[in-house]
């Protein structure tokens, strides 16, 4: 196999073991598929991946249940850095006024990959969150959302947001979507970073 597929390999290598040792809670394997500055956005939390994992662990111990399911990835590569979208959702299951709901929001992962030392790492993983919704766990059972809260949030990813915000995380109100300027400058340095740019 040429150099160019074996790094495609790894790179899609690197994004599923992100995903199965993440929800696994194989916190050490989860720990080496970062570069040590990696930073990671989401909508509950931003920062450096070390800290990610400590409070992943801490909402692991109190119950939080978030999870992720991968689909189709792209590479855009160039050299020993590229830039790779992965389909997914994100499924996080928590009451909303006594009512046990999941809320599944479909995106991609836009992840900023560089080769150090002949190893891929991911130096920032930015979710961009498409559309979403909500379900109550018991058919038939009735949820009534605050309309006025519910609105306050953006579009992408409204309900996860607002189940988030109900168990006290303080969550980013301007994070990618499918469409918008937050989206459209997220693109341009994905590109600004093929080319050598710092991110």
């Amino acid at each position: 196999m040429n150099e160019e597929l074996l790094d495609r390999l790894a790179i899609r290598d690197l994004v599923e073991n992100w995903a199965l040792w993440r929800d696994a809670g194989d916190w050490e394997r989860f720990a080496t598929v970062w570069h040590d500055d990696g930073v990671m956005m989401a909508t509950w939390f931003q920062g450096p991946a070390t800290e990610f994992i400590r409070v992943t662990k801490e909402g692991w111990a109190k119950g939080v249940s978030i999870l992720h399911f991968l689909g189709g990835t792209t590479i855009d590569l160039a050299g020993q850095r590229a830039i790779v979208q992965t389909k997914m959702t994100i499924s996080q299951r928590a009451d909303v006024d006594g009512v046990p709901c999941d809320v599944v929001c479909t995106g991609r992962f836009y992840d900023f990959i560089e080769k150090r030392g002949g190893r891929w790492g991911v130096v920032l993983r930015q979710p961009i969150y498409e559309k979403d919704r909500i379900d109550p766990l018991r058919p038939g059972t009735r949820l009534e959302l605050d309309a006025a809260r519910l609105a306050e949030f953006p579009a992408g990813y409204r309900h996860l947001a607002y189940i988030q915000t109900r168990i006290g995380y303080d969550v980013k109100r301007d994070m990618p979507q499918l469409t918008g300027p937050e989206v459209e400058a997220l693109y341009r340095r994905g590109q600004a970073w093929l080319r050598g740019d710092a991110i």
